[in-house]
């Protein structure tokens, strides 16, 4: 492989890009828009959970049991009603979420030390959403529920009664429990993955389509040094969106960076890099910009999106798919940006992610070179 040569074909790539400045502008606004339309689509928080309550008891202590959900951040009391009718309705046009059904003897059960019941109906549609909503009305009612009880032993005992078990919850790496902090990192990952696919997808196959191509087999350059030489002049456009989404990521979304910046930008470059030889690869297998494009939007979006660990937790697909998703670069960048942004683990931690999309990058870059060589035989 020749230096000189494959500056050539760099200088060449670059000045195509810079004549190109709708598809340059693109490539660098693309990035931006998708960041902020997921960063603030994508909200996997339940809270604000519109719900009505049907009070039958009217009583000074059903209305304290109101209160504690009325006070949690997790409920909106959107109404109260009078009837199970007007809570099917509610159900029936997505009005709610949740309700709440107090029974007529629920104080006389409370004053007596007894067992009170009370009812928690939930629109199980979205089954994901509403098994969260199931979990946080249980832990007000039984948080009410303790506070009954110690209120009940201090007035017959007449002393002050502790809890034999002391509990004391710690949240690690994200103590705010807010969905954008795990979103964003794999957001990252994702968009690169798009974008770098979708900028080399079409270099080869424009090179094809213009007639230029067979101008460039006339000269001594080799398909490596074609492969190289193009994937560099993209690389600094990559490099570019990979800043800005994560420039995006601290100071727009505000979620933290705990780990070393140079750890970031090795990783980010082998990633890029292997991304970007994927789309040089497609390009050389698809002489046709179109269908060069169409395998570029599948190979890269939906693998990176449904795949990756982004949105969907690997653990819970099944085995096949789990084996599957071994195969996708992006799950490894998903678990690196994580790592990095959250928890601030480095080489030591993540060495094995960080050879493998290495390991991809070399094998991508080796299967472009063959395939260019076997068009230009």
């Amino acid at each position: 492989m020749n230096a000189r040569r494959t500056r050539a074909v760099f200088q060449k790539e670059v000045r195509h890009v810079l004549r190109d400045s709708r598809s340059l502008i693109m490539a660098l606004v693309l990035p931006m828009f998708l960041m902020l339309l997921f960063g603030y689509a994508l909200n996997l928080d339940v809270d604000r959970i519109p719900t009505l309550v049907y009070d039958r008891d009217q009583s000074a202590a059903s209305r304290e049991l109101i209160q504690q959900f009325r006070g949690s951040r997790f409920f909106e009391i959107e109404g109260f009603v009078d009837n199970y009718g007007a809570i099917e309705r509610g159900f029936d046009r997505s009005q709610i979420l949740m309700a709440l059904a107090i029974p007529r003897d629920y104080s006389r059960r409370v004053a007596a030390g007894e067992k009170a019941d009370v009812q928690i109906l939930l629109d199980g549609s979205d089954s994901n959403t509403a098994s969260i909503a199931l979990g946080y009305a249980n832990l007000v009612v039984a948080d009410f529920s303790n506070k009954l009880g110690s209120h009940g032993r201090n007035r017959t005992a007449g002393m002050r009664v502790s809890n034999p078990v002391d509990e004391q919850v710690r949240i690690l790496y994200n103590n705010t429990l807010e969905s954008k902090n795990y979103v964003v990192p794999g957001l990252i990952a994702v968009i690169l993955m798009i974008i770098a696919a979708l900028l080399t997808s079409l270099t080869i196959a424009r090179e094809w389509e213009m007639g230029t191509m067979e101008q460039l087999m006339s000269t001594p350059v080799r398909p490596a040094e074609i492969v190289l030489g193009k994937m560099l002049a993209f690389f600094v456009v990559g490099a570019v969106d990979t800043v800005l989404s994560v420039l995006t990521g601290i100071y727009v979304f505000n979620v933290p960076f705990r780990g070393n910046v140079w750890f970031l930008i090795v990783t980010s470059c082998v990633f890029l890099s292997g991304a970007l030889f994927w789309g040089i690869l497609i390009s050389a297998v698809a002489k046709s910009q179109l269908l060069a494009f169409q395998m570029g939007i599948l190979s890269s979006f939906l693998p990176s999106f449904m795949l990756s660990g982004f949105i969907y937790a690997i653990e819970n697909m099944p085995v096949v798919i789990q084996g599957i998703t071994r195969f996708v670069p992006t799950r490894y960048f998903v678990t690196i940006l994580k790592g990095i942004f959250l928890k601030g683990v480095g080489f030591e931690v993540l060495w094995s992610e960080l050879a493998l999309l290495a390991g991809f990058s070399l094998v991508v870059f080796l299967l472009a070179t063959r395939k260019l060589k076997q068009k230009l035989a």
